[in-house]
């Protein structure tokens, strides 16, 4: 099983430059330990997430500061963009990182998203997976013709050129069954979260059956889960430390969701109080059942059963409210974790038990 970092926080009381520079000592940390990507999201005008407008530009700081670990998308929405742009600006940061950018794409489902390319909402799930092969093309360096001034067809070869011959693509599942069968008859790798276990056996199931029908190596490809993650010694100590951060993060993102289906006419009336108790509720639903959240051992059987449900990678949501000095220094048990599923043993750097790895790269 592969161990990545994946962040989508919410803002808090951090201010962003605190936050950015928080991402940089995470990936510094892992960069050196075998882990083997960081995901950083595209979000917009939200507090949920506002952190993280534009995951290119994220990237290529983390391209430079790293050697070692991928630095993906996660997610670029494909209907905010020209697909040229985002086939430049990737291919820059595959250039900076010498080869280790990927992308995983998504198709936006926020309308106060849409003001980049408003005609693109009603069908933002046909233009995203439309381009899916347009993004192969350019990338590979071939010619793809697009429209122009005075109707006239523009043929379009991106520079700089990438390292990477192909571009590693994830597709982003929230909700819809069909992204599974989709993403494997084109040949994707997936980027989902867990609501249930036996949803997520199901589908992994059916999304390999999908790649192999598509002539594609049913074993191939990647499907990256990602979970909410802290480790520490004591479950007790664990539990009582996270289930604020981890309610408010589930409030926050309740509340975004509720702002949202007022806009688009879908709202189903929860209140305030109804959104309390539920945040509540789904916070000990998470430790319980759905997160890396607790004792090493704990967290190593909801690892075993990932990898028994097909999956291949673990992305570790590491900031979700907990204090950053926190974060970091929970962070040589996690790499403890990841050394239990590691295919050959890795040694730990001496250091691994203290902060000082922090405090020497500052």
């Amino acid at each position: 099983m592969d161990f990545s970092i994946y962040f989508f926080s919410a803002n808090d009381a951090y201010d962003f430059g605190a936050r950015y520079r928080f991402i940089l000592n995470v990936a510094k940390f892992i960069d050196a330990r075998g882990f083997t990507a960081i995901w950083t999201p595209e979000r917009h005008f939200q507090e949920f997430g506002g952190s993280f407008p534009n995951p290119a530009v994220l990237s290529a700081a983390l391209a430079v500061t790293t050697k070692n670990i991928r630095i993906r998308a996660g997610s670029v929405v494909l209907p905010h963009h020209h697909p040229v742009r985002v086939v430049e600006e990737w291919s820059l940061v595959d250039q900076l990182s010498n080869g280790r950018a990927g992308l995983c794409v998504a198709t936006g489902w926020h309308q106060g998203d849409f003001v980049f390319y408003p005609d693109n909402f009603e069908d933002r799930r046909a233009y995203a997976f439309g381009h899916i092969e347009t993004l192969r093309k350019l990338w590979r360096g071939e010619s793809v013709g697009f429209p122009g001034p005075g109707g006239q067809q523009l043929d379009v070869r991106t520079y700089p050129r990438p390292r990477q011959a192909e571009l590693p693509l994830w597709l982003v599942h929230t909700s819809n069954p069909q992204t599974w069968i989709q993403a494997g008859e084109s040949g994707l790798n997936v980027l989902t979260l867990l609501t249930s276990w036996e949803k997520l056996a199901e589908d992994i199931a059916a999304y390999r059956a999908a790649r192999g029908r598509a002539g594609h190596d049913p074993a191939t490809g990647i499907v990256t889960v990602g979970m909410h993650t802290y480790v520490g010694k004591h479950e007790d100590d664990v539990r009582a430390l996270v289930h604020g951060p981890v309610k408010k993060y589930l409030a926050s993102f309740m509340t975004q969701k509720r702002a949202d289906d007022r806009v688009n006419g879908t709202s189903r009336g929860t209140d305030a109080a109804e959104q309390d108790k539920l945040a509540d509720l789904m916070a000990d639903d998470y430790y319980d059942r759905r997160s890396l959240l607790g004792t090493a051992d704990k967290c190593a059987e909801v690892v075993e059963r990932l990898r028994s449900v097909g999956a291949n990678e673990v992305a570790c949501l590491v900031d979700f409210g907990l204090p950053f000095e926190t974060v970091l220094a929970a962070l040589p048990a996690l790499d403890g974790l990841r050394r239990k599923f590691a295919p050959a043993p890795t040694p730990a750097p001496s250091n691994a038990g203290s902060l000082s790895w922090y405090y020497e790269r500052r």
